[in-house]
């Protein structure tokens, strides 16, 4: 019995350590499969698409972001695969373990059931209590035959239970090692797609080299473009502001006149900063306490480009300052509001595309490169309302939303306040 409380103890710490294995490679499975789909989504966005022509850098660009999306999936399937083998000796050890106490249960149970078999007829029971030299003695004798007997049966059925432990990690271990092999194999598949995206890319590469000051050049007045139209925003921003704010002043100043009849002191107001009413302070706030919890403003998308400064990622030399993020989406999609706001004001860019601002309180969502938009300015919008269809580029045949965030004229990284994907 000894024995057989020290197996199971054995049983336990070992169950508790595979816990904390399980634990870890749960969430590299969860991460797996993440991956997966966003290389589904990556060659769906970014490689599907009918394009009119071809441009090698965009064509790199996109090339680089599936084979580190790749990258990360192969180190993903490797880390998973180390843990299942360390979890299959973990369970080898146990089941070594499981199968010597079932041999010394079963070893014990036999020399029990042998001598009793010898020593313990009907007849020779009888005869043990009735040598006994009193009633105290016989009841004794009694008791002791009654535990030997309960001890009998616990002993069969402790070999039945640890028989069925048995089975449960025979059957474990065999699903352990079909699930590595599917891994390995599945860690070679990717190994010869990222091979082929490799030999892809250094083809692209050869050809941005031939033709890389025209590259350059093209990249450059691009990057001049979208400055010009982050510029165009950040003055609509403050020219909404600053109208803002007169019309909260000249409010002001005329409540205090009606009041008293002292001369009226206006509050010193910080530079670029809204002046906010009760009700636009109680929205800031709502907005600040969805930080990480507000919704994507697409569908589904994939995003291509990060928020901040950057190093343009096949171009050499050259510094990319992202105002927000770009999301790539499908065609058709609709850009969507992701807090409850009023639009602040629509711009018109030079090649006629519509970027949307939505103010809520002191806080400024912009959803940009829209084909139209379903809204107007001084709208009273609401989560999750359609803004706009997004524009779909005919030459790359790429749907793409440029979505920044700010607190009043400061840029903000939108990536800390929505939902992780």
């Amino acid at each position: 019995m000894i024995k057989a409380r020290f197996y199971i103890s054995i049983f336990l710490i070992l169950i508790s350590s595979f816990s904390v294995l399980g634990q870890t490679r749960k969430q590299l499975e969860i991460q797996r499969k993440k991956l997966k789909k966003e290389i589904v989504q990556v060659n769906r966005l970014l490689f599907d698409q009918k394009k009119k022509e071809k441009n090698a850098l965009e064509d790199l660009k996109d090339l680089n972001q599936k084979i580190n999306v790749r990258s990360k999936l192969i180190n993903t399937i490797n880390l998973e695969a180390k843990i299942l083998s360390k979890e299959i000796r973990v369970n080898e050890k146990k089941l070594e373990n499981l199968n010597k106490n079932l041999e010394a249960l079963k070893a014990d149970y036999a020399d029990m059931i042998f001598k009793s078999y010898k020593s313990k007829s009907q007849q020779s029971r009888t005869m043990f209590l009735l040598s006994s030299q009193n009633f105290h003695q016989a009841y004794k004798r009694l008791e002791y035959m009654k535990q030997y007997t309960s001890f009998r049966k616990k002993q069969g059925e402790e070999i039945l239970v640890q028989t069925d432990l048995v089975t449960k990690m025979n059957d474990s271990l065999l699903f352990q090692k079909q699930v590595k092999d599917t891994l390995i194999l599945s860690e070679q598949d990717e190994k010869l797609k990222i091979e082929t995206d490799k030999k892809s890319k250094e083809s692209l590469i050869s050809k941005i080299k031939k033709k890389e000051s025209k590259y350059k050049k093209d990249l450059q007045n691009k990057i001049s473009e979208e400055k010009k139209v982050a510029s165009k925003i950040d003055k609509i921003i403050r020219e909404a502001i600053a109208r803002a704010n007169r019309i909260a002043l000249e409010k002001a100043k005329a409540e205090a006149k009606l009041k008293t009849k002292s001369s009226y002191k206006p509050k010193l107001v910080k530079k670029n900063e809204f002046i906010l009413s009760p009700e636009a302070k109680a929205l800031a706030l709502k907005f600040e306490q969805n930080k990480t919890k507000l919704p994507w403003p697409v569908k589904e998308g994939l995003v291509t480009r990060r928020f901040g400064v950057q190093p343009h990622p096949t171009i050499g030399g050259i510094t990319v300052n992202s105002t927000g993020l770009h999301i790539n989406t499908s065609a058709g999609a609709i850009a969507e509001c992701v807090f409850n706001g009023k639009v602040l004001a629509i711009q018109l860019t030079s090649e006629g595309r519509k970027n949307v601002l939505v103010q809520h309180g002191n806080y400024i969502t912009a959803y940009n490169n829209l084909q139209n938009s379903y809204v107007k300015t001084g709208d009273e919008i609401v989560t999750g309302q359609n803004i706009g269809k997004i524009f779909t580029d005919k030459v790359s045949g790429k749907t793409k939303l440029i979505f920044v965030l700010f607190k009043n004229t400061t840029r903000l990284n939108p990536s800390s306040w929505i939902l992780k994907r």
